[in-house]
């Protein structure tokens, strides 16, 4: 695998970019109002802005090979952490960040944010940080080409604490959330200058075809696709890494190991 022996490059005005988009789309989405079933939303770039700002800083500060998208925060995971399949104990202990997470304007009883307090692990982020961190050892060496980001910056719940993914959202309500979040990935797109743009899961993936299209024909990014690790997947569960490691060779993202 892609290894790299310089000093990790930490841009900050690139990471300025980074966040002023971020920072643009947490804002257009702060007032956005969802209908039944939809009971509780969480806005992760809001209160855990603090850790979201650090992972692109020490993480994201500069041009990638590989954009990896997914759809949006999970409860114990993004939710807590503010970091794309955040995982807890990935988020702390394999990309190094640290800091206090606020609260959400409205927060359900049985999904409450503690931040890396928070004793939950979200199966998802596990998988997809836990392959990437035996894969490539040290996250210098995966950051060197690779960024992960979200889609959609919320997280929906229903009342009894159910998660409801973006993708169920009435056409009405999801309108101006996908415009939104469209700018912003392309924005993304501009500022990192992928060669490849990997849709992590069905719905990243179409996100990425409606936006994109054809864009490799005319010197665009190249598209790609990779198994989500959700539980939820019964693929995904008879053996996440092996598939994936599979996929991002087969398509030509990463060179064939051994």
């Amino acid at each position: 695998m892609p290894r790299t022996d310089s000093v990790f490059q930490q841009d900050s005005a690139f990471a300025d970019r980074v966040l002023a988009a971020a920072s643009l789309l947490r804002d257009q989405v702060a007032d956005m109002r969802f209908g039944d079933p939809v009971a509780y939303t969480y806005n992760p770039l809001d209160y855990a802005w603090d850790l979201h700002a650090q992972y692109v800083r020490r993480w994201g500060a500069s041009p990638r090979r590989v954009l990896m998208l997914g759809m949006n925060p999970g409860p114990w995971g993004m939710a807590q952490t503010g970091v794309p399949f955040g995982e807890v104990a990935a988020v702390r202990d394999w990309l190094g960040l640290d800091g206090k997470v606020g609260k959400p304007v409205r927060e359900h009883p049985k999904r409450p944010v503690q931040g890396l307090e928070c004793p939950r692990s979200e199966v998802s982020g596990r998988r997809l940080w836990g392959y990437f961190a035996a894969r490539f050892g040290a996250p210098e060496a995966f950051f060197a080409e690779h960024i992960i980001v979200n889609y959609c910056p919320l997280a929906f719940m229903e009342d009894s604490g159910r998660n409801r993914t973006p993708d169920k959202l009435p056409a009405a309500e999801a309108r101006p959330l996908f415009a939104a979040c469209d700018r912003r990935l392309l924005a993304l797109i501009d500022i990192y200058t992928p060669e490849w743009v990997v849709g992590v899961g069905a719905f990243a993936r179409k996100k990425l075809e409606s936006l994109l299209g054809g864009a490799s024909d005319t010197g665009g990014p190249r598209l790609g696709t990779v198994l989500h690790p959700s539980p939820a997947s019964p693929a995904a569960n008879r053996g996440w890494a092996v598939a994936a490691a599979r996929q991002l060779e087969d398509q030509g993202i990463w060179p064939v190991v051994g």
